[in-house]
């Protein structure tokens, strides 16, 4: 039996009378880890419901149980004349490209690679440069100097992340050591959370009090981690790794928080990706206490997911590469009001002042 292709379909009010003749359609094809992984699907899913509001225009999801279904999905879209089909995910390369070569009249998008065909805009970004920057933060912050880097598939698009991050750290604090460990080397590691908290548990008997995950769907399982643990004990410090600040020492805390870290202690704290995950470290909450995630590296999906549907609906679609980094809000840090408190405004004026070196290309960040 065949297996069914599943689309849901997000459409802006408009009138159902001129739906068919005049509405701009398009695409979505999605990743492993699905359309809300609270990250990198997400992001691209909260661009193009941005753009379907303010374009009035009908958007069609597809998410595929398995991998064999993809280019039946993307063929589809194509099929119906759609004005723009997007892959989300390198994974989603071949089966764009080859379609996009079967329909040299029609315009597609891809996300996080670069595709042979000529009809196909190539949307990448510098996940290095922002990556650098929570480095830079993490170093700040660490109690232990040890900090983490958990990658999801491993692969050189992740190698990236951990590349732009071990140099932030080192930047901020050559002695700190790097720690780093990849959930696993198919599609499968962006939706293996239970690996992802193994790994966590690894990581913190090393003394990481910070860690950075680029890994999906499998980041929830950090997320849990610290939910679970809040902190490292100075007796669960191992050998040759000691406190030596104490940042946090005057964020208020909630009574949980107290009484599962009391005596000589320090927080732990995720640091999240693609979307603005701080929200996820506030686990009583409440805001104005001590929350878990530090920060989180914006990977702005969304952003250019909605800057190529603009292009389409104002017939300047154009195939190629683009590159989306510091200077273009193609990347960055994520400060709210879930880590304010964590986050001095003198660690910040530090940070920015870092980005406009990045910028201006008076520091170079590696990729790998």
């Amino acid at each position: 039996m065949k297996k069914m292709l599943t689309f849901t379909l997000i459409a802006a009010a408009v009138s159902s009378v001129a739906l068919a003749q005049t509405q701009m359609r398009v695409g979505m094809a999605y990743d492993a880890g699905g359309k809300f992984d609270k990250s990198f699907n997400e992001s691209a899913y909260n661009g193009a419901t941005k753009a379907a509001k303010a374009y009035g225009l009908q958007v069609k999801d597809f998410e595929p149980t398995d991998p064999s279904q993809v280019v039946q999905g993307i063929r589809a879209f194509a099929t119906e004349g759609f004005d723009l089909t997007i892959g989300v995910g390198f994974n989603n390369n071949a089966s764009i490209t080859q379609v996009a070569k079967e329909n040299p009249d029609l315009s597609f998008g891809l996300i996080d690679d670069v595709s042979a065909a000529p009809n196909v805009a190539s949307l990448t970004f510098k996940e290095e440069e922002g990556s650098y920057l929570v480095g830079y933060l993490a170093a700040m912050n660490t109690a232990t100097g040890v900090v983490g880097f958990i990658g999801g598939m491993d692969i050189p698009l992740i190698h990236k992340f951990e590349a732009g991050y071990t140099a932030g750290a080192k930047a901020a604090k050559p002695g700190v050591k790097v720690v780093a460990q990849y959930v696993g080397t198919t599609p499968d590691a962006w939706n293996n959370p239970g690996k992802a908290k193994e790994i966590a548990s690894g990581m913190r008997s090393k003394g990481a009090d910070i860690i950075f995950a680029a890994a999906g769907a499998s980041g929830k399982g950090l997320q849990d981690y610290i939910k679970q643990v809040q902190c490292i004990k100075s007796t669960q410090l191992p050998s040759g790794v000691k406190f030596t600040s104490d940042n946090f020492a005057k964020v208020p805390k909630a009574a949980s928080y107290k009484a599962a870290c009391a005596g000589n202690t320090r927080p732990m704290f995720f640091i999240g990706v693609d979307s603005d995950q701080n929200y996820l470290g506030d686990y009583d909450n409440n805001p104005a206490t001590m929350n878990h995630g530090l920060t989180s590296m914006m990977k702005r999906v969304d952003n250019a997911v909605y800057a190529l549907i603009s292009d389409v609906k104002v017939n300047k679609f154009k195939g190629g590469q683009r590159v989306f980094g510091l200077k273009d809000a193609g990347v960055g840090y994520a400060m709210d009001q879930y880590n304010r408190a964590l986050i001095t405004s003198t660690q910040i004026a530090k940070v920015e002042a870092i980005k406009a070196q990045i910028i201006s290309g008076k520091i170079s960040v590696p990729s790998k």
